[in-house]
């Protein structure tokens, strides 16, 4: 079975010198939830880059469902790649939220008389359909978030890949989006230093740090691993048990 998503020896280096990747290998299969874990700084936000074309690599090779990503095949690969952003800010940009989701339908071709359909569809699946015609900047963090994820469904991608969607979450939000996204059926890669949401929502856990992955495990079976964890800057919340 051709993977949804395949890195191979993926490197990467920002304009001011530092190394974020130094060689990252991954396979991911269609339907699979992989938690990317590690510590701040770690790479997982520039691997996460790289899977739509966002970044370009300096070494290695991406692929998704067979396709490399390369400059001709962007399009495609932004199509099946939808990447939900740490702060939905950096996605949400039109007067209302019917717009705002409508905008990557739109972006990737799709028939004017579909895009209501489309919209329609992504907003009630994120549970946000009556905030419709609202200003994004009017909700909260966690309505926000919501509607990021849904200009993303709007676009049926194949592969979802979301940065720290926990973050800056009231506990009862934080609850609410993982139910949510516990129903959505694509292959999902969950990036994130948050071990227990990982492992609430991710059967596999991999973890990164350094630029290089150095664990890939069952989840609950990576975070019982208390001398790894420590070695790399994690650690369970005080009192959090694994049984």
């Amino acid at each position: 079975m051709t993977p949804a998503v395949l890195v191979k020896d993926l490197a990467y280096t920002y304009p001011d010198g530092h190394r974020a990747l130094a060689g990252v290998d991954l396979r991911v299969e269609p339907g699979e939830r992989v938690a990317v874990l590690g510590p701040n700084g770690a790479g997982k936000t520039t691997l996460a880059l790289h899977l739509n074309g966002v970044l370009t690599a300096e070494r290695g090779q991406v692929e998704v469902a067979g396709i490399a990503v390369r400059k001709r095949t962007l399009a495609e690969i932004r199509r099946r790649v939808g990447v939900v952003f740490q702060d939905p800010d950096d996605q949400l940009f039109m007067p209302t939220v019917a717009e705002d989701v409508a905008f990557g339908p739109r972006n990737f071709g799709v028939a004017e008389s579909d895009v209501p359909g489309r919209v329609a569809t992504a907003l009630a699946a994120v549970g946000m359909a009556e905030h419709a015609v609202r200003s994004p900047m009017h909700l909260s963090v966690g309505q926000r978030r919501r509607v990021a994820l849904a200009t993303v469904l709007a676009c049926e991608p194949d592969v979802l890949v979301l940065d720290e969607p926990s973050a800056n979450l009231e506990p009862v939000a934080r609850r609410e989006l993982a139910e949510l996204l516990l129903t959505l059926e694509r292959t999902m890669l969950l990036v994130t230093h948050d071990l227990p949401y990982a492992l609430q929502l991710c059967p596999r856990g991999v973890l990164v740090d350094d630029g290089v992955v150095v664990a890939d495990r069952p989840t609950r079976d990576l975070l019982a691993d208390s001398a790894l964890l420590a070695a790399h800057r994690l650690e369970l919340p005080w009192g959090f048990r694994l049984d």
